[in-house]
């Protein structure tokens, strides 16, 4: 047996069911849950009928790279989105199609990290869960770059020692944050990246929520966007992962890629080529038309936007919050104990929330997860404003 297992911690919803098990609700109110991020808006018919008319595709194996069309239509998409030079990013060298940035993002430190050397990743803490698990079963040791307010919920790059650095091979990146909602500039991209250079190890972007921001004239940027700005058009030690799953409402398609250097990019095909991971080709088809078409993806951030506003206007008497920069969570600050809040909440109101500190850890003498919850407005408005209005009374109740 795999040692490393031993490692692993308990996933965040496993440590959130074992919190609330076997508590009483003293309410009559339904269950309603902002726990887990999965998105619950309506999947668009044109792309469920696609997948009908191509399930014929099954009765053939697919390759690991994926067919071309596909590749064009996101290296398309990705120069139109980012304002990259196309001759920059080229379908076959630049890009490799996953089913879904989770699987990615855990293939990618079993591909890139040398187990020789005791070799560190740095992930921003708190953190998706997934980052943790890949580094641990990479035998690499995580360290943690806390994430907090006052900071803008940016990792501090300059708290990091230089003894650090060296040992660095892979520093996972999260913009539109999970679960601040922060997104990097284009200072922070350039101090990374001359890291990164100096150090030699890779950024890993995990781009996922980029789709779904507050303000449609400032879309959130690349790591490749910034890369190209700063001279590396070759994209160098850099590698963005981007999905379909809350873009166009279809996380259970598990579709989506990886974009940056291509000698990277020929390792990483190299290593899935062996994990057995091609996407069908009635998903690549599917997946053809959702990156194509844009206007769904439009409709999808007016709901969000609609939803942030009301929801946030119900919560504001009873606790400071304001619609993320991108994303679709919630990250507020609690007068105590996260843990607490989220029981107590759920025996009173029958609404289920993420403690923060399920999503991070403690490092250099703070938990920045503690004291704060990820609520996820990730249902229909109705849905979630009723359950604001249900936080609302607990607040006022409680205090």
């Amino acid at each position: 047996m795999n040692s490393e297992l031993e490692k692993l911690h308990a996933y965040p919803f496993e440590k959130l069911e074992k919190l609330l098990n076997g508590i009483e609700v003293i309410t009559e109110e339904p269950l309603i849950s902002l726990a887990i991020g999965e998105p619950k808006h309506q999947t668009p018919k044109f792309i469920i009928d696609v997948l009908k008319s191509n399930l014929d595709g099954i009765s053939k194996y697919p390759t690991t790279r994926g067919t071309s069309e596909l590749r064009v239509t996101i290296a398309n998409w990705l120069c139109n989105r980012f304002n990259l030079p196309k001759e920059t990013i080229d379908e076959k060298n630049n890009i490799l199609p996953v089913n879904g940035t989770r699987e990615a993002l855990f293939a990618i430190a079993q591909t890139i990290i040398n187990k020789s050397g005791d070799p560190i990743a740095i992930l921003p803490n708190p953190f998706y869960q997934i980052y943790e698990g890949a580094v641990l079963l990479a035998k690499a040791q995580p360290y943690y770059l806390n994430c907090v307010e006052e900071n803008n919920f940016v990792p501090d790059l300059s708290s990091i020692k230089k003894e650090i650095w060296k040992r660095c091979q892979i520093f996972y990146l999260c913009t539109p944050g999970n679960p601040s909602g922060t997104i990097i500039n284009y200072d922070f991209a350039e101090q990374l990246m001359e890291l990164s250079e100096k150090y030699n190890f890779i950024i890993a972007s995990d781009e996922c929520y980029s789709e779904i921001y507050q303000n449609e004239k400032e879309p959130p940027a690349s790591l490749l966007e910034y890369a190209n700005k700063l001279g590396n058009s070759k994209y160098e030690r850099c590698l963005v992962f981007h999905s379909l799953s809350k873009r166009s409402n279809l996380p259970g398609l598990r579709s989506g890629f990886v974009a940056g250097d291509e000698n990277l990019i020929e390792k990483f095909f190299q290593y899935r080529t062996y994990h057995g991971c091609a996407m069908p080709l009635h998903v690549q088809k599917t997946s053809i038309a959702a990156w194509s078409n844009e206007e769904h993806v439009i409709e999808n951030r007016k709901l969000y936007r609609a939803k942030f506003k009301k929801i946030c206007e119900e919560l504001s008497p009873v606790m400071e919050v304001n619609p993320p920069l991108g994303g679709f969570y919630l990250w507020p600050k609690l007068p105590y104990s996260d843990i607490d809040f989220a029981r107590k909440l759920y025996t009173r109101e029958n609404v289920k929330v993420l403690p923060g500190s399920f999503l991070s850890r403690d490092f250099d003498g703070n938990n920045p997860g503690y004291g704060r919850v990820r609520i996820a407005l990730v249902s229909n408005i109705s849905e979630c404003l009723n359950a604001a209005k249900r936080i609302k009374r607990f607040m006022k109740d409680t205090h």
